[in-house]
């Protein structure tokens, strides 16, 4: 389980609000997992190696939409 992030981790790791870090997934600009839930707000996990990938070839996400 060590493989998949919270929206906050990766925003930390980002350097940006966890807000972004939501708008990204619902952009399609980062991939997320969709975690089944009960409470209003959907909950995610964005695979490290998805993460790294981005970091490596693009350096920012919000270049990516």
């Amino acid at each position: 389980m060590d493989d998949l992030l919270t929206i906050s981790e990766v925003a930390k790791i980002l350097r940006v609000d966890s807000t972004t870090v939501r708008r990204w997934v619902k952009q399609g600009v980062l991939e997320a997992v969709v975690l089944p839930h009960l409470n209003e707000r959907q909950s995610y996990r964005i695979k490290r190696e998805t993460l790294e990938h981005l970091l490596s070839s693009n350096g920012n996400p919000s270049h990516a939409a």
